[in-house]
């Protein structure tokens, strides 16, 4: 079974990122600036799909919450990354039983899709979805691989990480993972199944697209 990669770009950024964090709890206002602008667009995409039109406010919540306990974070740039990813997810589900709905992401994995190999446009076909586009479609898949997806491919964690911030086994995220991306193939159309070239392109979709 094939494991979501990291955006590229992602793994690029986590060393930039370890060593603003480190001078921003050392006071360094600009430093921070720089992890806010890295850690941001990936924390709110996943919010996206969780809380949908919400997502602003609540990663507006989950920042005083990371401002706040800067001092305490142990880590580095990766650590930093699954670290503000668990707190959003903590606030994003304060959210929702304040407003008593289920996550956009919802429902539980029934089936496993052993599906047929695509056909080679099918990896370019994904290639061309929008942002909003590629997060309704994820905010449409059951809530354990939506939120799988979306750590492992738009927050760009690994899959350890993401099975921390989860409180899940890795093997179980990386499942969760597969599953969702062969799904998304599927809704889109491209064919009746999905192989490792497709759980690719849809990772760098989601990945891109942020």
């Amino acid at each position: 079974m094939g494991q979501a990669p990291q955006p590229r770009r992602v793994q690029a950024y986590d060393g930039e990122l370890g060593a603003a964090v480190a001078r921003a709890q050392d006071g360094d206002e600009l430093a921070f600036a720089v992890a806010y602008r890295i850690v941001q667009p990936g924390l709110l995409g996943y919010l996206r799909g969780l809380v949908g039109d919400d997502a602003e406010d609540v990663a507006s919540d989950a920042w005083l919450e990371i401002t706040r306990d800067l001092g305490r974070f142990q880590g580095d740039g990766a650590g930093f990354r699954g670290w503000t990813a668990t707190i959003a997810r903590h606030r994003a589900l304060d959210h929702l039983r304040r407003k008593r709905v289920r996550p956009r992401a919802g429902g539980t994995e029934q089936d496993v899709l052993d599906l047929p190999a695509p056909h080679s446009t099918h990896d370019q076909a994904m290639e061309f979805l929008s942002t909003e586009r590629a997060l309704e479609l994820v905010r449409g898949l059951p809530r354990d691989q939506a939120e799988a997806v979306l750590l492992r491919v738009v927050v760009g964690l690994d899959g350890p990480a993401a099975a921390r911030v989860l409180g899940k086994r890795p093997g179980a995220v990386r499942t969760a993972t597969h599953r969702g991306l062969k799904r998304l193939a599927r809704r889109l159309g491209l064919g009746d199944g999905a192989d490792e070239g497709v759980t690719d392109g849809a990772s760098r979709t989601l990945g891109e697209s942020k």
